[in-house]
């Protein structure tokens, strides 16, 4: 089947109006603003200050409200109807995702600008940013998968938006505690140097790493998304 723009326009309508209804979901997206709000007040905000906050954007939009736009069509059964339509996987998870992406980047730069943050290279670290997007947005839609209802993701999401959102804080104990070294690769982590790293100057010469980085856990999130959204279909 050919990709449908009509499909793809169609699912993106349909999860902007259910997500206008459902303030549970949204008002996820108030925890980074207010936690901006607060740092924002403060006289010398560090890079780490900004990227906790951007982290928890990402895990609190990015992971929570994808999974529960997904846990909510299977909720209401809607999701398996999806999946027997003539609509492709590229139409449903890619529609779905588009509308999580805004709001993902709409409540970075909402926070950055609370926090009074600017890179000094926007073009780097923007698509730093913008790659972690699709990393969190493919976890979230994983986390959808795994559950049947809104509870259930809300309650499966919670360790992985601590795991992702404030297990940096946890760097200093890695000489004390070496099984902690596996913080140093996560891509929160990893989006964290390559700011700091930007703001020394670098280029992306010198960042190339970090990227290539974020991106395999790009690869592997979407992969296993992928193969969980076939089971799923086969078994609807």
């Amino acid at each position: 089947m050919t990709f449908s723009l009509k499909r793809f326009y169609a699912i993106i309508q349909k999860d902007m109006k259910d997500l206008s209804k459902n303030m549970m979901i949204t008002s996820t997206m108030l925890m980074p603003l207010v936690l901006a709000i607060f740092y924002g007040r403060m006289d010398d905000v560090t890079i780490d200050m900004h990227y906790l906050i951007i982290n928890l954007a990402f895990a609190a939009v990015g992971v929570f409200v994808q999974s529960a736009i997904i846990a909510e069509e299977k909720e209401k059964n809607t999701l398996r109807g999806l999946m027997l339509s003539p609509a492709t996987l590229p139409e449903i998870l890619g529609g779905k995702s588009t509308v999580t992406l805004v709001l993902t980047v709409v409540t970075i730069v909402l926070c950055a600008y609370l926090t009074g943050y600017e890179p000094a290279n926007y073009v780097l670290v923007g698509a730093a940013i913008l790659l972690s997007c699709l990393f969190y947005i493919a976890v979230g839609t994983l986390m959808g998968l795994l559950t049947k209802s809104i509870v259930e993701a809300s309650v499966l999401s919670l360790p992985v938006m601590f795991l992702f959102s404030f297990a940096s804080l946890f760097l200093n104990f890695i000489e004390e505690y070496p099984v902690l070294t596996f913080i140093e690769y996560l891509p929160s982590t990893q989006l964290i140097e390559l700011a700091k790293e930007v703001e020394a100057g670098a280029g992306f010469a010198d960042l190339w790493s970090y990227f290539a980085v974020i991106l395999a856990w790009i690869v592997v999130a979407s992969i296993l998304t992928a193969f969980t959204y076939k089971k799923k279909e086969m078994d609807a």
